[in-house]
């Protein structure tokens, strides 16, 4: 086929997504953002848990269950969870270390402290703001702002007014 050297399985980059930017995206209607721009999304097992914890759907427990583009894995490093949750929740230490054995491209994570611990580990670390900046970027969505004032009031994330300017600056939407 006449195509350029492509990194391992076709062209794919390898997405690992934390619970959070999942039920944010899900809450605001744009879970398939993460579709339309990787592909493939990686989860793990426990992160399927947390969207349905409780017996209560959480936002994006529907979804991810409907989604043939969603994949969910065992983490078989137990061990490196267990040194991770010390100082993180199961979830986030259990998407890092998933990033870890399927050698992500990406690490999708909204948490401080699990960012931090990721780039430690030398991952490429994003967050569901980086996902709308990139979902522009790529001419998936107009607007940048909508969707960041539906994840405040919406999706109950938190946003001071300094990093919203600051989003909206990277995706060249000046506030008049």
């Amino acid at each position: 086929g006449g195509c350029a050297d492509t990194p391992r399985h076709g062209s794919a980059v390898i997405v690992v997504s934390n619970t959070s930017p999942l039920t944010s995206l899900a809450a605001i209607g744009q879970l398939d953002l993460m579709n339309r721009l990787y592909g493939q999304l990686h989860i793990a097992e426990v992160v399927w848990e947390e969207l349905n914890a409780g017996g209560y759907p959480w936002p994006g427990a529907k979804e991810v269950a409907q989604a043939n583009w969603i994949s969910r894995h065992q983490v078989s490093n137990r061990e490196l969870v267990l040194a991770l949750i010390r100082d993180l929740d199961q979830g986030e230490a259990e998407s890092i270390a998933l990033a870890i054995e399927l050698e992500a491209d990406l690490l999708i994570l909204d948490e401080r402290e699990g960012r931090r611990s990721a780039k430690r580990f030398g991952l490429n670390v994003t967050g569901v703001l980086g996902v709308l900046l990139e979902a522009k970027a790529a001419d998936l969505i107009r607007e940048v702002r909508p969707l960041v004032q539906k994840l405040r009031d919406q999706a109950g994330f938190y946003l001071s007014e300094d990093v919203q300017q600051l989003i909206c600056q990277l995706a060249g939407e000046v506030a008049d």
